[in-house]
């Protein structure tokens, strides 16, 4: 372990991630509040792109095995100095006990990179803080009890409703080397947690928010003419829960007079998939792939779209959006929106004030397509309303400055 590092350490799943902007938001948004930190994160980067974010973090980046196999020598040499450690018996009997109502891989990987942490985080770590209260969470705790520290996590939204009551608990109880606080960033996640932890305030209600300074000034929208072609842009991975499969339905339910056309941004295990229904529906013509792009693309895309649409649902696991960021940057450039009322989605957008919320079914999703493409006015209206309620409820600043405060109370102190 070396000395005179930063007293704080963030765990991570994967860095740097184009999916999660949030916590690239949020983690250069704590630097510049003061606090010092290195990531360790448990996978490697798979993204070709990066966000202008991912380059203004300005601490080192550490990667813990990926799969035990790829480095045995690294795994055994922690595991025997983690041994040492005065809490390594009482991690390792909660292992033990997560592992027999879970004995999976992945739960054996968690410990094995937990030894790793422990043993190579420098003197100086005083606060580990986790991103996901899944996998980093885990790795996180087992750490944190080898090393007699204080842990914490933010939670958001997968790693909630696919994750078991019993885990999600026993994290939340300082009986069972619980969190020190867990923050989460959607009063429904905040809900849910609370009632499974000891202590309801150990669980922070804490907005991602948006950095109105990383986004342009909206741009000067015309009102569109209802005869006019309709374009429609959609940001978010090709994965079930996005409901992407019932939208390409929708399309092809819309009617023959409307000149519509749509751009998807985001890669996703359901890429070939989804691209065959619309070929199979006819309506590749009229849609473009355009992969996973970075920040400033996304943005572009935005400022030239006339509607933002995200049909989000709940996948047949649980799994489920939380509160997407892609909301907030769509409202910051006056595009109008067009969701589900899923999750949080309605703790931002109320349907018919900041824009329309339906069912996630292919008929009222077309349905809402052809009545905002024929009312521009009302779309617009809508529109200026979600931009309204960003700039008075959803900027980054107090969320920031609560975690830091948290973080600060642990012992993650600033510079």
């Amino acid at each position: 372990m070396t000395a005179g590092a930063p007293n704080l350490a963030v765990l991570v799943k994967g860095w740097p991630r184009l999916s999660e902007t949030f916590i690239a938001q949020e983690l250069v948004a704590l630097q510049e509040a003061g606090h010092e930190f290195d990531i360790w994160s448990l996978r490697h980067p798979t993204d070709m792109k990066r966000h202008p974010l991912h380059d203004r973090f300005r601490g080192q980046v550490r990667y813990l095995p990926e799969y035990l196999y790829q480095e045995p020598q690294r795994i055994w040499a922690a595991r025997e100095q983690a041994q040492r450690l005065p809490g390594y018996g009482a991690a390792y009997k909660v292992w033990r006990a997560d592992l027999r109502r879970d004995p999976t891989h992945n739960r054996i990987r968690r410990f094995g990179q937990a030894c790793v942490l422990a043993a190579e985080l420098p003197a100086s770590t005083q606060v580990l803080y986790a991103h996901f209260m899944h996998t980093p969470s885990s790795v996180a705790r087992y750490a944190a009890i080898m090393r007699g520290l204080p842990w914490s996590f933010s939670a958001h939204a997968k790693d909630i409703w696919t994750s078991p009551d019993w885990e999600k608990s026993e994290k939340l109880h300082s009986d069972t080397y619980g969190a020190a606080f867990g923050a989460t960033c959607t009063a429904i996640g905040a809900q849910h947690l609370r009632s499974l932890a000891d202590d309801p305030a150990r669980v922070e209600l804490i907005y991602h928010g948006l950095d109105l300074g990383r986004f342009p000034a909206p741009p000067e929208r015309g009102l569109r003419p209802a005869d006019s072609p309709f374009h429609m842009l959609s940001v978010g991975r090709l994965v079930e829960k996005k409901g992407f499969d019932r939208l390409i339905d929708a399309f092809a339910m819309l009617p023959d007079d409307l000149d519509w056309h749509w751009t998807h941004i985001g890669g996703g295990s359901l890429s070939d998939t989804l691209q065959n229904r619309a070929a199979w529906a006819g309506l590749s013509g009229r849609i473009t792939w355009k992969g996973a792009c970075d920040q400033p693309e996304v943005i572009a895309a935005m400022r030239t779209a006339d509607l933002f649409v995200l049909p989000s649902r709940i996948a047949a696991d649980g799994d489920r959006d939380g509160l997407p960021n892609v909301l907030m940057e769509a409202a910051s450039q006056y595009l109008p929106i067009l969701s589900t009322s899923v999750s949080a989605i309605p703790e931002f957008i109320e349907t018919g004030t900041h824009g329309v919320l339906t069912d996630d079914d292919p008929d009222a999703l077309a349905n809402a397509i052809a009545q905002l493409a024929a009312n521009p006015a009302q779309a617009a209206a809508m529109a200026g309303a979600a931009y309204d309620r960003l700039i008075a409820d959803f900027r980054m600043d107090p969320g920031i400055a609560l975690l830091s405060s948290r973080l600060s109370a642990l012992g993650a102190h600033k510079s």
